[in-house]
């Protein structure tokens, strides 16, 4: 079985709006970046590749199953929703075999796996911890072991490190970077940091259009030669914001050092430096609301 997900001119309308706009996408095995603002339609897409949501026109195929074909689908598919929850009063373990359960695996394979799975994602020592006195983090890590207990080919996580504190992030970016040596993980997330962290191939949506699709580095080469960094005071900063486009400013006193993406020097003491994947990002979605206009 191949492992790929194929996207071909995808649409979705709920009414009168439309969240997905002829979408095309190829997929591949290791971690994939979906970045977007909140609303541009990511969550929409991630219940359409897990047979959530019904597509309104165009094909998907998970490893070569087309997404009509629900419950195959669901059999190599893991899925780790924004808003996952699960009884407060259950222990880790009762919890997740629970969910085992509900996925249809047999006692004696809950017996194997649910063990296994909490090992995996560091919970084994809190077997006997409820889920309600968890940390963010830990519930996180829960709703991953749920996600991958019956060894799915592709695995899908919609926002999950929202609200996490830097520690717990970093370490379920870790996780997901493990999990995805031999399968293929979608991080859908409005966190840059993440993505920059975690993703070689990436994709970016907005108002549920893709502006952009390929490499990090293809992304960063959009906006080589257009950061500038200069000093100004900081009673400056309104009208140059009104001006340009400020990606970083870090204040000191009367004067702040900033970072300003421009065409062309923005002023005479500006000096060129290296960009970040947020430089890209930003500068992708102010070409996109110029374009509008």
């Amino acid at each position: 079985m191949e492992t790929r997900i194929e996207i071909r001119d995808l649409s979705k309308n709920f009414g009168k709006k439309q969240a997905l706009k002829h979408v095309n996408l190829q997929i591949g095995q290791g971690m994939f970046g979906l970045l977007g603002p909140n609303g541009a339609g990511k969550t929409t897409l991630m219940k359409v590749l897990t047979t959530l949501t019904k597509k309104s026109s165009g094909e998907v195929t998970i490893c070569n199953i087309p997404v009509e074909q629900c419950s195959q689908v669901r059999r190599i598919i893991g899925y780790l929703p924004q808003d996952f929850s699960m009884y407060g009063n259950m222990k880790a373990y009762e919890a997740l075999d629970y969910l085992a359960v509900l996925s249809g695996m047999s006692k004696k394979e809950r017996a194997r796996k649910v063990p296994e799975m909490l090992e995996k994602v560091n919970l084994g020592d809190q077997h006997k911890t409820k889920v309600k006195a968890m940390s963010g983090g830990m519930k996180r890590r829960l709703g991953i072991a749920q996600a991958i207990i019956h060894d799915p080919k592709v695995i899908v996580v919609d926002e999950p490190t929202a609200g996490l504190d830097p520690e717990e992030r970093v370490r379920f970016r870790n996780l997901l970077c493990e999990i995805a040596k031999d399968r293929i993980v979608i991080l859908s997330t409005h966190i840059v940091g993440d993505i920059e962290a975690t993703c070689e191939n990436i994709a970016v949506l907005n108002q549920g259009e893709i502006l952009f699709r390929g490499k990090v580095s293809q992304l960063l080469e959009a906006v080589k030669g257009k950061v500038y960094m200069t000093e100004v005071s900081a009673m400056e900063l309104p009208a140059i914001q009104e001006k340009f486009l400020v990606t970083g400013i870090l204040t000191s006193g009367s004067s702040a050092n900033i970072k300003i993406i421009s065409e062309e020097p923005p002023m005479r003491d500006a000096k060129l430096t290296g960009p970040d994947v947020e430089d890209a990002y930003m500068y992708l979605m102010h070409q996109a609301v110029w374009h509008r206009a």
